[in-house]
């Protein structure tokens, strides 16, 4: 009998030999876990990267401007090119010294809009990338073990005739792709005893990472736009939060890191912008856990009003606290010195026009990464050893919340969890759909709850989407299917594009050395060299906040 490798390549030629694709690779979602898909796949196959909004990027252009990582020496791969990118525009554009190439944290935190020019710039570079906007998803074809064709929604015959490839590549924050294609998924958080992992609850159940903006804000007065009273407004909503300002519980509305109902992360971003996020731990909460949880399986117009839900309570606190006569005097003037941007998301009224979606659909793949995975090996300073590893990552396992108890203002998030560890390997097998041999899922990657939540920064998404891409291609030259792969090339293929499957403080992917030392760690050559360290920081001086060399 022919064996399993042969099957399956033979079972999808057979497939394709009557109507040859159109594309060699389908990338559904221009993420940048997908723009660095079709990137990693352009070297050798035709690629249609497809993105269902008008914009390209993700939340990366969508005011998640400042990411989140432990160390530049983590940053690999395309994302590392990307952040050198933004470096270098800043420098080029104001100057080596000026603030604005200071406030860009080495390329790490930009403004919307720069992010967007430099995605838009590296996609442009590739001649074998064809991009299409505003173009969702409306069906597939997926008989046997194969995804054949999708169809897109549109206007045009163009747009709404089956498109076909060879390999497919789901890159959406949601899975949208793989579940369509009838790919099991999970929604919600595993038993504690699933997986035995000390951070998932006792009872599996529904509960959700709460959503909410990455507003882009200002303090100057020639860029700042006030917010306008939004579309559905209700004083009553809001006038709790005039307790929490007259009894002391808030130090300030927008601030850093704690006591503040508008985070403005540090580092600021170039000119004068703030990237703004939910406050952990405070009174007065951004995110919303529970009012989410028809958004992964939702349709486009359960989408669209969760997403007006958010954006309402996210934008009208903030017009309240401007306008509303019984705020206090200083807190209103505090909040009137800040505004939304009028340099960025012009066409959305200066807001992002994405929801941050911090975790929807979870694919139940080929392997499950766990908190197992990002644990210390026994008796070494380094995570457990994957020899099949793919990317790397060092953030660590972090929850934002699941659900809320007591009143919206006043309550409190539960189901919040951050575990520092040290750096950790991520597996092939976590991008590999169970039933389809031609499918790569790199955004909703299969990952337990807890798994997931050290997985879901930008930067992994990044490497995990180059990771897809690289196998597509490697997968397309050898006539191999995904599922059987050769690893040891596929690393060796990402190590040749400065992607980092080992972590290393002193080798970065410009020294000499960087293959070698990245082909010698996946033998395993660097564990079980030191004991276990009592601080996972423990890699060098303290940067700021949380960063560490």
């Amino acid at each position: 009998m022919p064996s399993r490798r042969a099957f399956l390549a033979s079972s999808s030629a057979s497939l394709f030999a009557q109507n040859p694709p159109a594309w060699d690779v389908i990338v559904y979602g221009a993420t940048p876990a997908g723009i660095a898909a079709a990137l990693s796949a352009s070297r050798s196959a035709r690629v249609l990267l497809i993105e269902p909004t008008a914009r390209l990027g993700g939340m990366v252009t969508s005011g998640l401007s400042h990411t989140d990582f432990r160390t530049f020496e983590s940053l690999s791969g395309h994302y590392l090119a990307f952040s050198q990118r933004v470096l270098a525009h800043y420098r080029n554009t104001y100057g080596p010294s000026s603030p604005q190439a200071r406030d860009c944290f080495r390329g790490t935190s930009a403004e919307p809009k720069v992010n967007l020019a430099i995605f838009e710039q590296m996609l442009a570079e590739k001649s074998n990338i064809t991009v299409r906007k505003n173009a969702p998803l409306a069906d597939v074809a997926a008989p046997g073990t194969s995804l054949l064709r999708i169809r897109l929604e549109g206007d045009s015959a163009a747009i709404s005739a089956p498109i076909s490839a060879r390999i497919f590549v789901d890159a959406t924050y949601e899975g949208d792709l793989m579940a369509a294609a009838g790919v099991p998924f999970r929604v919600g958080r595993e038993a504690r005893s699933e997986y035995n992992e000390s951070l998932a609850p006792l009872q599996a159940d529904q509960q959700l990472q709460g959503y909410n903006f990455r507003l882009i804000a200002t303090r100057e007065p020639a860029n700042r736009v006030y917010p306008t009273q939004p579309a559905g407004y209700r004083r009553e909503d809001f006038v709790q939060v005039l307790a929490l300002l007259n009894d002391g519980r808030l130090k300030g509305i927008f601030g850093y890191p704690n006591d503040f109902i508008y985070k403005a992360q540090i580092p600021q971003l170039p000119n004068g912008k703030y990237d703004i996020n939910d406050v952990s731990n405070c009174a007065v909460r951004l995110s919303l856990p529970g009012e989410n949880l028809g958004w992964p399986t939702g349709d486009a117009h359960t989408r669209a009003r969760i997403f007006a839900q958010h954006l309402l309570w996210n934008t009208g606190l903030l017009w309240f606290l401007q306008n509303d006569p019984a705020v206090p005097a200083r807190w209103r003037e505090e909040a009137r010195q800040w505004g939304w941007c009028r340099d960025e998301f012009p066409e959305t009224q200066h807001l992002p026009p994405q929801l941050y979606v911090r975790e929807a659909r979870r694919m139940h793949g080929r392997r499950v990464y766990t908190e197992a995975d990002s644990s210390h090996a026994p008796g070494d300073a380094r995570t457990v050893l994957h020899p099949d590893a793919i990317a790397m990552g060092d953030y660590g396992n972090n929850c934002h919340g699941t659900a809320h108890t007591g009143p919206r203002i006043g309550g409190k998030h539960t189901g919040e969890f951050y575990r520092r560890v040290a750096p950790y390997q991520i597996p092939y097998g976590i991008l590999l759909a169970p039933n389809l041999d031609n499918l790569l899922v790199p955004g909703a990657v299969s990952a337990s709850h807890v798994g997931f939540c050290a997985l879901r920064l930008e930067p992994i998404w990044m490497s995990l989407g180059q990771a897809a891409g690289a196998a597509a291609a490697l997968s397309l030259e050898t006539q191999t299917p995904l599922s059987v792969l050769n690893t040891s090339s596929l690393q060796r293929r990402l190590w040749r594009e400065g992607s980092a499957t080992t972590y290393f403080s002193d080798i970065p992917p410009s020294h000499p050395d960087f293959f070698r030392l990245q082909a010698f760690a996946s033998l395993g050559a660097f564990h079980g060299l030191h004991p276990t360290p009592a601080d996972a920081n423990l890699r060098g001086k303290n940067i700021e906040g949380q960063y560490f060399e």
